[in-house]
């Protein structure tokens, strides 16, 4: 299944339970926390200052 930008992360983790690594890796270290829960992927991106196009393609990859 192909990870988009508007995927929310907690689903993203059940999904690819890879995508943790690469998030940790990125500088999303939070992921359990509760924003976790309810934030997209393009949300979480940017309050970490993260390229969102970037992250996708490593978790696409």
């Amino acid at each position: 299944m192909q990870i988009t930008k508007d995927m929310i992360i907690a689903d993203i983790l059940k999904i690819n339970p890879n995508a943790a690594r690469i998030l940790m890796e990125s500088g999303m270290g939070c992921l359990g926390c509760p924003s976790s829960q309810g934030e997209s992927l393009e949300d979480a991106a940017a309050v970490h200052g993260i390229d969102v196009n970037s992250l996708l393609e490593k978790l696409n990859a």
